[in-house]
């Protein structure tokens, strides 16, 4: 199983950036998936999960701005970020919880993709 995110870049403070991450190869069900980032010199850190039943889940520093949203048909997840702000910049990681078959679930990462936010 794979993780494949895209869309990270350089914004202006105020600015917004959509994240996108795929998850391919042999699937059975993905039962959630959701963004971490990590700024250089701190713990990665939860931004935003979704799961396939529709909830939802924000960290206090994104919640109203970010927006996440899973597709079941399309194994992705997509973060809409809005009014970005220079403490948002790090590095974000995609993050899925999978089953490759009906009794074992795993936990995947995706590669990473910076987002750096100018003041």
């Amino acid at each position: 199983v794979q993780l494949q995110a895209s869309g990270g870049g350089l914004v202006q403070a105020g600015g917004s950036l959509t994240l996108s991450c795929a998850a391919s190869g042999d699937i059975f069900r993905v039962n959630s998936m959701g963004w971490y980032r990590q700024a250089p010199g701190r713990q990665r850190e939860l931004v935003a999960r979704a799961t396939r039943s529709g909830t939802t889940v924000y960290s206090d520093s994104t919640q109203g701005r970010f927006t996440v949203s899973f597709d079941g048909a399309k194994n992705s997840v997509y973060l809409q970020m809005v009014d970005l702000k220079p403490e948002d910049t790090g590095v974000y990681y995609c993050n899925g919880e999978i089953q490759v078959s009906r009794n074992y679930e795993y936990e995947y990462w995706g590669q990473g993709t910076q987002v750096t936010v100018s003041s």
